[in-house]
């Protein structure tokens, strides 16, 4: 089933005062993070790495804010690690103001 401690559980949260924003960020975060898992799958031979589609978090809305979560599933490493990294630069750069980013490996809670 690969779940930890034989992997790590990577999940990406972000949250939005607005619906339609939410979904296309993920969206576009999700085709590109399972582009670059496939190109470093592609470039090492491993296949450890499985990417889920992003969708609402089990609670959707606190506080007026929409809530979605992608997960990944595999092993953390610095490749993976630099990965995660860039896309977050890249979020950021965007100065997007009303949606917000963050990953979290192996969370204590997945709600």
């Amino acid at each position: 089933m690969k779940y930890p401690p034989f992997c790590d559980i990577i999940v990406i949260s972000f949250n939005s005062l607005d619906e339609q924003e939410i979904i296309k960020i993920s969206n576009g975060i999700y085709i590109y993070l399972k582009r670059k898992l496939f190109e470093y799958m592609t470039q090492t031979g491993k296949q450890d790495y499985k990417i889920f589609q992003p969708m609402p978090s089990p609670i959707d809305k606190i506080q007026n804010r929409y809530r979605w979560r992608m997960i990944i599933k595999g092993n953390m490493n610095d490749d993976i690690n630099k990965i995660l990294n860039d896309c977050l630069k890249k979020f950021y750069k965007k100065n997007i103001k009303t949606t917000k980013m963050s990953i979290d490996v192996n969370p204590n809670s997945m709600v």
